[in-house]
């Protein structure tokens, strides 16, 4: 893993800037993948990268894993300029594709080493034993890949990755179709790099799984980067709560002084009320309640999730930003 104490540490493991892809023939209207995308990725976090399909979530890994030609733009992975250097780029950076491309034909022990070989890996620095044991695989080193389940064909394509002992691992889509059991086995291996020194930057459909997960977070939409900033930072985006108040008696109308709190019936004992924060006080609601001549049996509040400042900021209009 990579030594956090070494000296020459670059402060960004990742740092793009101006990026900018398009696709399209020659005479057609070219497709704006990218627009003048600028990204910083700090050593050492889980970072996340979020957008709706199609927003350029792919396009920016591919280019990252040079299996895409940017049009123009700079794009440094751990300190290496990526057009003066790729070669030590790849050597930075492992990339767990969305696709599974695994040779059926090959077993796992295989298949590690003949990628650490092709990564010029000396034999005797080879890992491939305790990376398969840290990934719950060893028992399956000498069976063919094609034997292996879904989600351990998922597992060792993270293997293939770490096989170099980058700095960098970019995971895309990494537990679509994975079941609950092992995308916890595979998040606790992936706490553990991190713990490591191995900054990770994941790409999900799973906002709850961002949201437990990552230290930073980055919104794309439409080609743009319209929100990149501290996981706090971001859940405190929208300043907006629910109090749900379960009444001591069925209430057959909302009392009149309660209406700018946005109030909701829910049940003839429950009553959801909609409040912001830095605005309003918790007390003032409930001397507004008490007030009303209402007995709160219980309460709750319910807090912004980042699923709520998704859709907000990605139902924007294209050319909004953050």
């Amino acid at each position: 893993m990579p030594d956090d104490s070494a000296p020459h540490m670059p402060e960004m493991a990742v740092s793009i800037r101006g990026l900018v892809k398009r696709y399209g023939q020659k005479g057609a209207e070219p497709k704006l993948a990218l627009d003048h995308v600028d990204l910083d990725i700090p050593r050492g976090e889980i970072f996340g990268l979020l957008g709706p399909n199609g927003a350029g979530k792919s396009t920016l890994i591919n280019i990252m894993a040079q299996l895409v030609i940017k049009t123009e733009g700079k794009v440094t992975i751990w300190g290496i300029d990526l057009d003066q250097d790729p070669r030590h780029v790849a050597a930075a950076i492992g990339i767990v594709p969305q696709e599974l491309n695994i040779d059926p034909f090959f077993t796992p022990k295989k298949l590690l080493d003949l990628q650490a070989g092709m990564y010029g890996v000396p034999k005797r620095e080879r890992r491939t034993m305790e990376i398969l044991e840290a990934l719950s695989l060893a028992d399956k080193a000498d069976a063919y890949a094609r034997s292996l389940s879904g989600g351990m064909r998922r597992r060792l394509m993270v293997a293939k990755a770490m096989v170099h002992n980058p700095p960098i691992l970019v995971l895309d889509e990494p537990t679509a179709g994975v079941d609950v059991e092992l995308r916890q086995q595979l998040w606790s291996y992936v706490r553990k790099l991190n713990d490591d020194g191995v900054t990770v930057l994941l790409t999900t459909h799973y906002l709850e799984e961002a949201e437990e997960l990552c230290d930073r977070i980055a919104i794309i939409n439409h080609g743009k980067v319209i929100a990149s900033e501290s996981k706090a930072k971001l859940l405190g985006r929208i300043d907006a709560k629910e109090l749900l108040l379960t009444l001591t008696a069925d209430l057959a109308a909302i009392p009149e002084s309660l209406a700018r709190f946005q109030p909701e019936l829910t049940g003839a004992r429950l009553l959801k009320l909609h409040y912001k924060p830095r605005q309003t006080p918790f007390a003032q609601i409930l001397n507004a309640v008490e007030e009303a001549g209402l007995e709160i049996a219980d309460l709750s509040t319910v807090e912004t999730d980042l699923e709520d400042i998704f859709l907000q900021l990605t139902r924007r209009s294209p050319g909004s930003a953050a």
